[in-house]
């Protein structure tokens, strides 16, 4: 919370703006609305101090030198899941099998364990899936994972990938730009030699105009009497 947080350093401290907003994230425009109350929103103060962000020493040492960048407290690791299936929301748990339909469906070639890993289940409901056994089964409509936010597609593409590999499977390459993207370079090639001719042409122009005008105003011209 940016916002907030620089509403309270605005109230409760001398800090420059620049420190503010450099501590904040912000830009110093935003930090200058917040503190002239021209913000399009109005924000409640939060205090980074309460919330082990920073010190009021540190506050302190920001105060004395505006030059001074303050450091934020670095908070505690948070802690990773090494083992075990992948956690999801319980407003998602009930699109699992859907999205576990999909992935046999169309990447028979992942293994259930890595099924297991990406949608956060268990081997026994794969399979149940996979023989039709599953007690909900009459109800089940595979539909793609990432749509369904169990997993993202960074991570189904790197595991479809890295199954077709094990697999021996050759990754399909997507040549349906080709086209397209030859013809944009030819344009964007064509539009620079127009720039290139154009810009050596107002140049010849250019000079020309200038010889002309010195020529006429040379005084050791022999058209000088005629002009």
């Amino acid at each position: 919370m940016p916002h907030a947080t620089a509403s309270w350093l605005i109230d409760n401290t001398a800090l420059s703006f620049d420190q503010i907003a450099e501590f904040c994230g912000l830009h110093i425009l935003e930090v200058q609305a917040i503190a002239d109350d021209t913000a399009s929103a109005k924000y409640t103060g939060r205090d980074p101090v309460r919330a082990h962000e920073i010190t009021v020493e540190e506050i302190h040492k920001g105060e004395s030198n505006p030059d001074y960048r303050l450091k934020m407290l670095k908070g505690p690791e948070p802690v990773r899941r090494t083992k075990g299936p992948r956690y999801t929301p319980v407003s998602k748990r009930q699109d699992k099998p859907d999205g576990i339909a999909w992935i046999l469906r169309h990447h028979p070639e992942i293994s259930d364990g890595a099924i297991g890993k990406l949608i956060g289940t268990t081997r026994t409901t794969i399979a149940a899936i996979r023989d039709r056994t599953h007690w909900n089964i009459s109800n089940i409509t595979p539909k793609d994972p990432v749509t369904l936010g169990l997993c993202s597609q960074r991570e189904l593409d790197a595991l479809v990938m890295k199954a077709a590999k094990k697999a021996g499977i050759e990754m399909p390459t997507d040549s349906r730009l080709d086209g397209d993207r030859a013809a944009l370079i030819e344009e964007l090639r064509r539009e620079r030699d127009d720039n290139v001719r154009r810009a050596e042409d107002a140049l010849k122009s250019e000079s020309a105009l200038i010889s002309g005008v010195a020529t006429i105003l040379d005084p050791f011209s022999s058209n000088k009497g005629e002009v």
